[in-house]
């Protein structure tokens, strides 16, 4: 899916989000859809911090009986950071930071707009963000040190990940 829970990006024109229930009601339904055609184990990919909800669905669903994960995990995140060499806590480096330049200068350098490297700002104390939003800690949306990407760091924090995967894998599809 390629929107999903974006609201505490409301202040950049062109944010489009649905909310919570949405991604919930959306989730369970292809869930649904594919026990029906007889695929038994799902795992949720979340690409985007803000969709808290997505654990909710794990959770109840586990609950049930049901073979599903969301992946990664701020664990996962935090061994592929560290195998990776970023210099940025998961804390500092939440939007278009060192992680995320560092993933689009090895898959897609051509996104990247001139400046990037110099772009950086540090925001570690945002515990009104879900009230507030993103805009009260960035006027770019950039809350991290983009300046610090690079493309073998990108290529090995997606290596780290893809290697992290394979527990889930293993969990969702053993017999006991």
């Amino acid at each position: 899916m390629t929107i999903s829970c974006s609201h505490e990006h409301a202040a950049w024109p062109g944010t489009v989000s649905i909310s919570s229930v949405t991604l919930h009601a959306v989730v369970r339904d292809i869930a649904d859809s594919l026990r029906r055609s007889g695929v038994d184990t799902l795992v949720l990919v979340n690409g985007h911090g803000g969709n808290y909800v997505l654990g909710n669905v794990v959770q109840e669903a586990s609950a049930r009986g049901e073979r599903m994960a969301l992946f990664p995990a701020p664990e996962d995140w935090e061994a592929a950071r560290v195998r990776a060499g970023v210099v940025t806590s998961l804390l500092t480096d939440m939007h278009a930071g060192e992680i995320e330049t560092s993933i689009l200068l090895h898959t897609s350098p051509e996104v990247l707009r001139p400046g990037y490297e110099t772009s950086d700002h540090v925001s570690d104390d945002r515990r009104h963000l879900l009230t507030t939003g993103m805009s009260a800690y960035t006027d770019s949306g950039v809350i991290g040190r983009p300046s610090l990407g690079t493309a073998e760091k990108g290529r090995e924090l997606l290596a780290s990940l893809a290697d992290s995967f394979g527990a889930y894998f293993s969990l969702l599809t053993s017999d006991s």
